[in-house]
């Protein structure tokens, strides 16, 4: 009975349809790409905590046992324990501090690139999604003018039959027909590809049904394409995650300079230990008291008297410094040109689907006239079946624009930062 309890609700989410929305919720669940941005996320995140762990408290502890013949030492130099307690903390490095704080500014770097990948799988899944309507639309479409033409076929066959028509016109109705079937079959094909792309994007299973939505929705209301260029390249420049990692990379290389910098100056540390020794190993012959329990607690402070590597190190951290500025600033003149591009192509689409908009309406009210004289004996059969033949083609030219333009304005909403306002 559970059982049957459970593949009910499975099944009715079988015979459903898959929105937009939720084929966009069921990608970022199930993109692999996003999951391997994540982990690199999370690896530098742990890189970083390394760089931080020397300005923390580390405790070592051990035992063991040394045979020693003359002074009482290990190879390290230090006495040998039957059980030894060490202690350090890094409490002053400038070098070190600057790599930490580096390692800490390219993890952001990691995720604005986890979040790009986020965007990315949006645009695919979104994509895919309305490609995969507008095909089967038109494909409907196709199949009805399919039927049309074998319709005006049949006529002017019949005419032609009857010495009304000429053997031209036959050739030019078989053309016609077979133009339209090349077309259902390139879009067949088209449909298998974006299915198996949808079903790998959302994990669908093969058995499942996978119906679309034919009218989704547009995302008009979430871009205002009458917004001044200068808005939109300003949203673009603020959101924009080339621009944020550039910026990381620049602090990343700050903080390298300000490290190499105070490396001239001393390095300070906590150290301690406590080790327990023992006769065996002759202590008593070498000092005149013996003590069992030691304890040292102190600073290790290291003064640097001339090191050639720490200036190597400024001039160098100098150079990259300024090597990100420059990028910076190259990737701010490029995100610039890029939304302005995008946002001229959106206008331009517009244009276009307005132009395919008004062609679809002319062929829709000249069917409509069609229609009219046919019923009242004024139109022939073939005339009527070849304004239905425009219809259903500008009806497909329409749906391109209509799906380019929506292309147009994804591209442009990630571009601006403003893809999370409809995929939250």
């Amino acid at each position: 009975m559970l059982a049957l309890l459970l593949a009910a609700p499975a099944r009715a989410q079988d015979a459903g349809t898959l929105t937009l929305q939720q084929a966009v919720t069921l990608a970022l669940q199930n993109s692999r790409d996003l999951k391997l941005a994540r982990v690199q996320y999370n690896v530098a995140l742990g890189e970083a905590r390394v760089d931080r762990a020397a300005f923390r408290p580390n405790l070592y502890t051990g035992a063991g046992a040394a045979y020693t013949h003359g002074f009482p030492s290990l190879p390290g130099g230090q006495a040998p324990s039957l059980f030894q307690l060490d202690y350090s903390q890094t409490l002053f490095n400038p070098l070190l501090k600057g790599e930490q704080h580096a390692a800490e500014e390219r993890a952001k770097n990691q995720k604005l690139e986890m979040d790009r990948m986020r965007d990315d799988v949006i645009v695919r899944a979104a994509s895919v999604y309305l490609d995969l309507s507008k095909v089967r639309h038109s494909l409907e479409l196709l199949r009805s003018e399919q039927s049309s033409g074998a319709k005006i076929l049949e006529v002017v066959r019949a005419r032609l039959a009857a010495n009304q028509e000429l053997p031209i016109e036959v050739t030019r109705s078989e053309l016609l027909v077979a133009r339209v079937q090349e077309r259902i079959i390139r879009l067949e094909d088209r449909e298998e590809t974006l299915v198996a792309q949808l079903r790998d994007l959302t994990q669908i299973p093969e058995g499942q049904a996978l119906e679309v939505e034919t009218d989704a929705a547009s995302f008009d209301a979430a871009l205002a394409t009458n917004q001044p260029d200068t808005e939109i390249v300003s949203l673009a420049l603020q959101n924009d995650r080339g621009i944020a990692e550039a910026e990381n990379e620049r602090a990343a290389r700050e903080h390298l300079l300000h490290g190499a910098r105070w490396s001239y100056f001393p390095t300070v540390d906590l150290v301690g230990q406590y080790s327990v020794l023992s006769k065996f190993n002759n202590y008593d012959e070498f000092y005149k008291r013996f003590e069992r329990n030691n304890v040292n607690v102190g600073l290790q402070i290291t003064i640097p008297l001339f090191a050639a590597k720490t200036s190597a190190n400024v001039a160098l951290a100098k150079s990259q410094l300024n090597a990100a500025e420059l990028l910076l600033g190259n990737k701010r003149q490029e995100v610039r040109l890029d939304v302005q591009q995008k946002a001229r192509s959106v206008r331009e689409r517009e244009a276009v689907r307005e132009v395919a908009r008004l062609d679809l309406r002319l062929a829709q009210e000249t069917l409509q006239l069609a229609q009219a004289k046919f019923d009242q004996g004024r139109a022939t059969l073939q005339e009527i079946e070849q304004a239905r033949l425009d219809e259903s083609d500008k009806w497909v030219s329409f749906l391109e624009a209509d799906f380019a333009r929506e292309q147009a304005h994804l591209t442009l909403l990630q571009a601006t930062g403003q893809l999370a306002k409809l995929f939250p």
